[in-house]
């Protein structure tokens, strides 16, 4: 079983939290809803892989969000991918949520409260990860 370590980044404005639609140009769980995301490149600390993806994914820049709390590591097996995840999840604070410009990696996006993540079809373990933050 492939083992990969990603971030998923979790941005909170006014009690709400950001989710995202993967597009069809993605590697994995192509059309579901996730947090801005991404593998962990070698050599790059979790949490600036994660301040990279928010800016490759939705065009933040470091001085737009700020890091409320990185949550400990979850563990998802994907049977069906032969993947065993390692998530690094983290909670950021936005200071603008209309400044929010999707890249490739997403069609569309939401500003949810966080009880509603599980009534949408989303990449597996996202509520849980949500959990390790809130």
């Amino acid at each position: 079983m492939q083992e990969s370590h990603v971030v998923t980044c979790f941005l909170e404005n006014d009690g709400q939290v950001l989710i995202l639609k993967r597009s069809n140009k993605v590697g994995t769980y192509q059309q579901r809803w996730a947090g801005v995301s991404g593998f962990i490149e070698p050599g790059v600390s979790a949490v600036e892989q994660a301040r990279q993806e928010i800016h490759e994914e939705v065009g933040l820049g470091s001085d737009e969000v700020t890091l409320l709390k990185e949550g400990e590591v979850l563990q998802i097996v994907d049977n069906k991918l032969d993947r065993k995840w390692f998530v690094h999840p983290f909670r950021f604070n936005i200071k603008n949520k209309d400044k929010i410009v999707l890249d490739w990696e997403n069609t569309e996006y939401l500003w949810v409260h966080p009880d509603q993540i599980p009534s949408h079809q989303t990449v597996p373990g996202l509520y849980a990860a949500w959990e390790k933050v809130k």
